[in-house]
């Protein structure tokens, strides 16, 4: 069993890091939310080394001062992790302790580093396709892993946990374009800034705020098909779980809907949701996990981005 004072230390985790999903966890069952509790702080632990950020319990000084060197320090602790071999870093003991006991692939905890890679190389995202790609990497194999915390096995439905996380970063990317820009990072297709008269030069000057709200616009549009796969795969998630992803998928869609509505105003303060919502959310999210006992799923969407096998 992992000690109470790093369990305390993921769940200030999720607090901090996930205001968001810090509500829709509190809905699992106790197993599940220390599970997902572990993995969300390895996710965030490696997403501040590779950013250079204070580190979970570790003093920065004691990590490799270039982003390509931490990145290689995370991909050798991970797969020491992987080996079985004694973590020192707390981060690293948790994610070893979940990734052994819910047999997460290897290969999912690599392909979630390649995303902290690609923003490490800086690369650009020519189409809808490169983004949802980076959208994979960075928050649809989350889902899988977290699928996987719940009990999941049945590649249909990890499907469906895959589309969550791509909903998710498509409405993160819609929120943070602006705070995003600032460190010189793009995820936006450059064919759409394009479309728009942009480059990735001037597309979040001030003076552009219009056609960057077209933009967003289009991109939350593109996470609804996403968003509505992860509701149909509610059915296959226990009741609890289902009820916590679901009222999670809501806060989510919402801060879509808010960036949306809020036009060219979408960055002047950062869009979330507030308890009073977050509340109501978590009822319909009750409601959602309990009509899917009783829903027979259509098809997934053949037109929808396809996980790698």
């Amino acid at each position: 069993m992992m000690n109470q004072p790093l369990l305390n230390h993921a769940t200030q985790t999720m607090a901090a890091g996930s205001k968001s999903f810090a509500t829709a966890s509190k809905l699992f069952d106790a197993a599940t939310r220390r599970s997902a509790l572990m993995l969300y702080a390895w996710c965030r632990h490696c997403d501040d080394v590779t950013d250079g950020q204070t580190l979970g319990f570790a003093a920065a000084a004691n990590h490799p001062a270039t982003a390509q060197a931490r990145l290689t320090m995370l991909q050798t602790e991970t797969r020491r992790a992987y080996a079985g071999q004694a973590m020192t870093e707390p981060a690293f003991a948790a994610f070893q302790e979940v990734a052994l006991a819910h047999a997460i692939p290897q290969q999912q905890a690599f392909d979630h580093l390649e995303g902290f890679a690609m923003d490490v190389r800086g690369e650009e995202y020519e189409t809808l396709n490169d983004t949802l790609r980076y959208c994979y990497h960075v928050a649809g194999v989350v889902g899988l892993m977290m699928a996987r915390v719940m009990g999941v096995r049945d590649e249909a439905v990890l499907d469906r946990a895959c589309d969550l996380g791509l909903a998710f970063q498509l409405t993160n990317i819609a929120r943070d374009i602006v705070e995003d820009a600032q460190v010189g990072r793009c995820y936006l297709p450059t064919r759409w800034l394009a479309d728009a008269g942009l480059n990735r030069d001037n597309f979040a000057d001030p003076s552009r705020r219009s056609a960057l709200a077209q933009l967003a616009t289009r991109l939350v549009a593109e996470a609804e098909p996403y968003y509505a796969s992860a509701q149909a795969g509610l059915a296959g998630l226990p009741l609890r779980s289902a009820w916590a992803i679901a009222t999670a998928r809501g806060v989510y869609r919402e801060i879509g809907v808010k960036v949306r509505n809020a036009g060219e105003k979408a960055w002047d303060q950062r869009q979330g949701t507030s308890r009073p919502e977050k509340l109501a959310l978590l009822m319909s999210g009750a409601g959602l996990a309990l009509s899917s006992r009783m829903a027979s799923p259509a098809a997934r969407p053949a037109h929808l981005w396809q996980r790698p096998r």
